[in-house]
């Protein structure tokens, strides 16, 4: 073979592996995509269920300071206090 077809076939050999790279990258970034969605999935799914569990944490802890708990007593007084002169101002801005 000549110096010319050398240079060819030594191209076409370096563009065949390009070729099958790219193929295998292309492969794997799919994957990569479907881990990645199926991922995002699951942390939204996290995501609402600690929500969930927060507001349920939070309900409990007002029913037991409700029920006579210590811990709480004052956090609920304040809390009911607020509710409270919330309601007294909003009677007021209805009667005048």
């Amino acid at each position: 073979m000549s110096d010319f077809e050398l240079v060819i076939q030594s191209i076409e050999d370096k563009v065949s592996t390009l070729l099958s790279r790219l193929e295998d990258l292309n492969s794997e970034n799919q994957q990569l995509k479907q881990e990645l969605d199926s991922l995002r999935t699951d942390i939204e799914q996290r995501d609402r269920l600690l929500c969930e569990k927060e507001e349920e944490y939070n309900a409990l802890k007002i029913a037991a300071s409700m029920l006579g708990s210590n811990d709480n007593k004052r956090a609920s007084k304040l809390k009911i206090n607020a509710l409270i002169r919330d309601i007294n101002d909003c009677i007021a801005s209805l009667s005048d």
